[in-house]
């Protein structure tokens, strides 16, 4: 594995590769498939989506129809022998298809369990038997300590991707995971709901003023999802160095940097607190105090190494650039010092997060509540 950039080392390492991306029509996956197909960085042989949602799958198929690399197919993660026959001759799977809301997850608990778990165990059987090479699975923070089904869910979703090394038999397939925090800009994050709250004129609802978030832009997230691949041994959690914020002060900057456009006087638009949701933290954790004793520091992450190092003898976690192997301190957001509002201000520009929302964004978005809360 050639040393240097990591971002050059994923450019050489996904070259001539054949890819495919389940959850494709998401908002990780279909950033994912521009990266790979319009960025020109990464030069894929072929890169095949797949996704359940039939109507979103034919709108981005459009997309790319002049371009022969791409190929889009209707499936589910639920189906085992419809995963191995689209992974067949494939050389990467990026695993992002997911049931992500945590309320949805919560009303219909066995739901996430058939996608997120038993999927993911579909994912690793079919790469199993089409000798995939590598199979990274994106996670979430909600799997740190989780107080809801849907982290849970994807805690396990984890743990089935490193136990999967174990079984590694003649050079079969490397399993790992990313961890995410907020991505600012996707499909149900705060900021498309600040958005529209400040065009009505107000009120943005803030659930608590101390509450925080680590944050990352999609294109971010992208970069930490295919990085992974090259840098990926076995039974690894990758976790993305990332700035935090105060979820006040993005209400606030958001005011001043969009009211005037909207015809409002920022004076005008009021903060209501609602307070916390059943189940939400007040701060953000990306590793625990357990899995501190276990990783790693890279440049740009952090290597949550498997806790049954024994059932993975063979597998040496020799990563360029190592800063530490040691990590003292849980990733936790109230322990971070959070960006100032004018380097969220910055953050939010660079990122191009004040830009107008998608059709899709603005469908009933100004409103948040809890299920039962209207009856």
């Amino acid at each position: 594995m050639p040393r240097g950039d990591p971002g050059r080392r994923s450019m050489q390492y996904l070259e001539n590769k054949k890819i495919l991306v389940t959850g494709c029509c998401g908002t990780v996956g279909s950033q994912l498939l521009r990266a790979l197909l319009v960025s020109g960085q990464y030069h894929p042989a072929q890169v095949i989506g797949i996704d359940n949602n039939e109507t979103e799958l034919f709108f981005q198929e459009q997309q790319y129809l002049d371009d022969p690399r791409a190929r889009f197919f209707l499936a589910d993660v639920r189906d085992q022998r419809e995963l191995a026959l689209r992974m067949d001759g494939a050389d990467i799977v990026f695993h992002t298809a997911a049931y992500k809301h945590v309320v949805m997850c919560e009303r219909s608990p066995m739901e996430a369990v058939q996608t997120n778990i038993l999927g993911v165990e579909n994912v690793i059987r079919a790469a199993n038997e089409t000798q995939v090479g590598k199979v990274i699975f994106t996670s979430s923070d909600k799997a740190v300590n989780p107080t809801n089904v849907m982290g849970t869910s994807k805690l396990m979703g984890e743990r089935l991707m490193t136990a999967a090394n174990s079984n590694r038999r003649n050079g079969g397939p490397i399993f790992a995971s990313t961890r995410f925090g907020n991505v600012l800009g996707s499909n149900g994050s705060v900021i498309p709901i600040f958005r529209r709250q400040i065009e009505n004129g107000g009120p943005v609802t803030i659930t608590d003023e101390a509450m925080t978030r680590f944050v990352m832009s999609i294109e971010e997230s992208v970069r930490l999802v295919i990085e992974s691949a090259a840098l990926a041994r076995g039974g690894e959690v990758f976790i993305t160095k990332m700035p935090v914020i105060r979820i006040i002060d993005l209400a606030h900057v958001m005011i001043d940097a969009l009211a005037d456009g909207f015809g409002h006087d920022p004076r005008s638009i009021e903060l209501q607190f609602i307070g916390s949701k059943p189940g939400e933290k007040l701060y953000e954790e990306l590793m625990s105090d357990e899995e501190t004793r276990r990783a790693v520091e890279l440049p740009r992450y952090f290597a949550v190494l498997p806790a049954f190092r024994g059932l993975y003898a063979n597998i040496r976690y020799d990563f360029p650039e190592l800063v530490s192997e040691q990590v003292s301190n849980p990733y936790v957001s109230s322990n971070e010092t959070s960006l100032s509002r004018g380097e969220l201000a910055e953050f939010l520009v660079r990122n191009r997060l004040l830009n107008d929302l998608s059709d899709t964004q603005r469908i009933r978005i100004d409103r948040r509540y809890w299920p039962g809360e209207k009856q």
